[in-house]
């Protein structure tokens, strides 16, 4: 990595884009902005169903300014396109990915910066995934698990914490199932309330859990910053 080279971080709100946020910034990378990409309505996260004002009480919470852009399905690539080349306008000269196995999602993305000059950083890439949620969690990172696969994991997982247990788990899981310990391909996904990248942690106050096109989905509802 280039050091002080101005950075831009795709966010979910989720673990391995942080943990991957966390390692650029230690490397020296100056991360000028979280970009979080939303559904048409400007409502909820494209990937996670998290809230948009969630996501920025998040972004407080770790200091760095969080930009929102809606997306639509008939025209992701050219938003997607589009947001990359605000950035470079902005002087950003490169973007941090917390892609750990998808090497065809990585192969997209890259191919995607290349068009707008931009340089992508895959600190994750390659890393086995049950050493990226020990390290995760070994660090001191919280994450709560807010989407869950409804026919592969238990619904109970829904809302409690990424921890060795949940990683015990996982692993226990994927000896009968062709799964991805990370979550990469859908099984769960996560919401990241501390951690060493944090200023002021997360409290989550009040939840709701919903059922949609068989995944589970932890609605939060209200939730609060804490000094730390």
């Amino acid at each position: 990595m280039n050091n002080m080279s101005q950075v831009f971080v795709p966010w979910s709100g989720g673990k391995d884009g942080c943990f991957a946020c966390y390692l650029a910034a230690s490397s020296g990378l100056k991360v000028r902005y979280l970009a979080n990409m939303l559904n048409e309505d400007g409502k909820r996260s494209w990937s996670h169903g998290l809230s948009a004002e969630v996501l920025q009480l998040q972004a407080q919470a770790i200091g760095i300014p969080l930009v929102q852009r809606r997306v639509t399905d008939r025209n992701y690539d050219a938003d997607y396109k589009n947001m990359l080349l605000s950035f470079k306008q902005e002087g950003i000269e490169g973007a941090v990915f917390g892609d750990i196995a998808f090497v065809g999602h990585q192969q997209w993305i890259e191919k995607a910066c290349q068009k707008v000059n931009l340089t992508p950083y895959f600190p994750l890439s390659g890393q086995a995934q049950e050493k990226v949620l020990r390290d995760f969690i070994d660090l001191g990172f919280e994450a709560t698990i807010v989407v869950t696969e409804a026919d592969l994991i238990d619904e109970k997982w829904l809302g409690r914490k990424v921890d060795l247990d949940f990683l015990t788990y996982l692993s226990e899981l994927k000896q009968t199932n062709d799964i991805h310990i990370c979550g990469e391909a859908g099984e769960y996904h996560t919401f990241v309330t501390d951690g060493p990248l944090f200023k002021q942690r997360i409290d989550i106050l009040e939840t709701n859990k919903v059922l949609r096109k068989r995944h589970w989905y932890l609605e939060i509802l209200k939730c609060n910053l804490e000094a730390k």
